[in-house]
């Protein structure tokens, strides 16, 4: 009997996967394509959705030909996407209107400032679970129905599409057959209310738009409709999941009971708690989203994201020059004095969560006659384990749920002085399967499912390396707490 595969797509800032997976959920073959960032004179950061669309396709098409598998062996697709990148298009042409909005990029903030002078920010986080805030689609979407040419006309005539990237790559797989989203993007728009699970009518007319003129929101692991890669597969096959890139992350770990939580460690770091069916709203700053909707079951979660994390160690490279690779800064890190007692607070655009500090300013701090390299890079390391721990933090106490593993993802989780330090910190046992590529493992597993091609214990099988606490309590409460008083220096307290 001829084997099965599945695919999974993980379209993300950079560029667009494909993973080939087998049916015991094992990546067979890997294939990336990279794809423009497209910067302004203002710093404004775009996409070419026909390229990211063209990539897709050719991704997929070269990951079969990579793994040398029968076409008519891939039975499925799962998709995951980054998150609040922005797209606008014509339903008439199938064109953008506009290269997308990357979610990094700030333009619209002069669309926040003036919701936010209508007292408009406090009804918005109650229904959306989010803070006002321009990194979001609202304002996004907002701002390009603003600032582009012919689009006041196509609104009125009913032709405008808006989307995040799933919505997006549905409708040109589909060839404009499917306009819809899933519960796990719908909820980073700030336009969707998480008690009604509907677009909220009030919010969308804040920002110019009205709910029938957005996606249908359907269940994550919905049949979102059918595609063969412009005739290069056999027959057409079911796209039968679509998550958030962060949310795929968190199903791909198998953390779907509430109190299990993951860490994804990338330039910056998405730390996400799974609540359950109903929404915990935080006091100390985290956002609420959907997790995902499978089945007709929400899921919601408590999430905290940091802006430097694997950055730090970029800086130590490509800035500073102290280190040659990532590799070693582990080395060094593990070669510095123990009594050594600097710190980096890595506020290079200011401090997020739990502080929203954004006058706060990088600080390097404590350092002595013997402090050199190795102290510095350790320093660095041990930053990103005090950020996620100040997360971590927040989410217990907001969700009042026990907390005994954080499942971690990500380049720099390879560095195992770091992963060390992040479970003596946080006091966690901490899990780092083998498998690199989460989010589109997460999409896949979803998929699979989803058609019956994998059963629950698909996570069960995932390999796993842990790492245990083991710094007494004492030395733990004191580094921490010399972490706090750091923080205070860089906000100048």
């Amino acid at each position: 009997m001829e084997e099965k595969y599945l695919l999974a797509i993980d379209q993300s800032t950079q560029g667009t996967k494909a993973l080939l997976l087998d049916a015991a959920g094992q990546i067979v073959c890997r294939r990336d394509l990279p794809h423009r960032q497209i910067v302004d004179e203002h710093g404004w950061i775009s996409h070419d959705l026909n390229e990211i669309y063209r990539n897709t396709v050719q991704v997929v098409k070269d990951v079969i030909e990579g793994a040398g598998v029968a076409r008519a062996s891939v039975v499925g697709l799962g998709i995951s996407n980054q998150r609040e990148t922005s797209a606008v298009w014509d339903r008439l042409t199938g064109e953008p209107v506009a290269d997308a909005i990357v979610w990094q990029c700030g333009r619209a903030e002069e669309i926040c400032a003036r919701v936010w002078a209508q007292g408009a920010e406090e009804m918005i986080r109650r229904r959306t679970g989010i803070p006002l805030s321009p990194y979001f689609p609202a304002a996004k979407f907002a701002w390009l129905l603003e600032h582009t040419e012919g689009t006041e006309e196509l609104q009125k005539e009913g032709r405008l599409l808006f989307g995040t990237i799933d919505t997006w790559l549905l409708y040109k797989l589909t060839g404009g057959a499917v306009y819809r989203t899933d519960y796990s993007n719908a909820s980073r728009t700030q336009l969707f209310n998480l008690e009604t699970r509907r677009w909220d009518p009030e919010i969308c007319a804040l920002f110019g738009l009205r709910p029938e003129e957005l996606p249908e929101v359907c269940d994550s692991n919905a049949l979102l409709g059918r595609n063969d890669y412009d005739a290069y597969l056999d027959a057409p096959i079911p796209i039968h999941a679509a998550l958030g890139d962060s949310h795929a992350a968190l199903f791909g770990q198998g953390c779907l009971a509430p109190g299990m939580a993951k860490a994804t460690y990338g330039t910056g770091s998405s730390v996400m708690m799974q609540v359950g069916e109903h929404p915990v709203y935080s006091e100390h700053g985290a956002v609420t989203s959907l997790a995902w909707g499978i089945g007709g079951k929400i899921s919601y979660v408590l999430e905290g994201n940091i802006n430097y994390t694997g950055a730090v160690i970029s800086w130590l490279q490509k800035d500073l020059g102290l280190i040659a690779s990532p590799q070693e800064a582990e080395e060094l890190a593990r070669q510095a004095a123990p009594a050594d007692r600097t710190y980096l607070v890595p506020a290079f655009t200011g401090l997020g969560m739990p502080y929203w500090d954004s006058d706060a300013r990088a600080l390097l701090c404590g350092l002595s006659r013997t402090t050199g390299r190795a102290e510095i890079a350790r320093a660095a390391l041990e930053s990103i384990a005090y950020q996620v721990t100040d997360v971590l933090e927040v989410l217990r106490r907001d969700a009042d749920l026990p907390l005994e593993t954080l499942r971690v993802d990500g380049g720099p989780t390879r560095n195992a002085a770091l992963m060390q330090f992040q479970s003596d910190l946080a006091g966690l046992r901490l899990e780092v399967p083998r498998a690199e590529e989460l989010s589109g493992l997460g999409a896949g597993y979803l998929a699979g499912l989803s058609q019956g091609f994998y059963d629950r214990d698909i996570f069960e099988r995932m390999e796993r390396q842990s790492y245990e606490p083991s710094m007494e309590q004492a030395v733990r409460d004191e580094k921490y707490a010399g972490w706090k008083r750091a923080v205070a220096l860089a906000r100048g307290r």
